[in-house]
């Protein structure tokens, strides 16, 4: 492995992650309606670093090899929408909004998913955990929007 290319792509999605900390859920989000399936608070955090590792992995197995071009740019297309998810949901408390970005970024992650697995099985399979999360994320936006559309907006 490429311990340079793993910290580079690791600084990425440090990024994103940095916006969970400047963003945090709190009394808004605790005082709406949520499905009984949500998981817990303490549950993002500690999937979201795992998923990170796994991205960035998968990242730095794909980046170096021929023909990663295509592949690589869907990539930064999926960690620019994974770092604009928060902002909008828990600081502008969007929920469409963030239900929008979340759809935009599931689709970028399937893709890169599918670009990873024509390059490298490994990289590809890195990214099933992250696309499932994100397909559990999106239901999880969608039920509490609907849940919550009659509320004002607070931001």
């Amino acid at each position: 492995m490429d311990w340079t290319l793993f910290f580079i792509f690791l600084l990425a999605c440090a990024g994103a992650a940095t916006t969970g900390a400047m963003f945090k859920p709190g009394e808004w989000y605790d005082s709406l309606e949520k499905p009984s399936w949500t998981p817990p608070n303490w549950a993002f955090p500690v999937v979201w670093t795992t998923l990170y590792i796994c991205i960035a992995w998968g990242a730095s197995r794909a980046a170096p090899l021929d023909d990663s071009g295509r592949a690589m740019a869907i990539f930064a297309v999926q960690i620019a929408f994974n770092t604009l998810w928060t902002p909008i949901f828990f600081g502008l408390h969007r929920m469409l909004g963030g239900l929008a970005i979340i759809g935009i970024l599931w689709i970028a992650v399937a893709a890169t998913l599918w670009e990873f697995l024509m390059l490298d099985l490994l990289a590809g399979l890195l990214f099933v955990p992250y696309l499932l999360w994100v397909s559990t994320a999106f239901a999880l936006n969608l039920s509490v929007w609907r849940l919550n559309r009659r509320r004002p907006v607070t931001a």
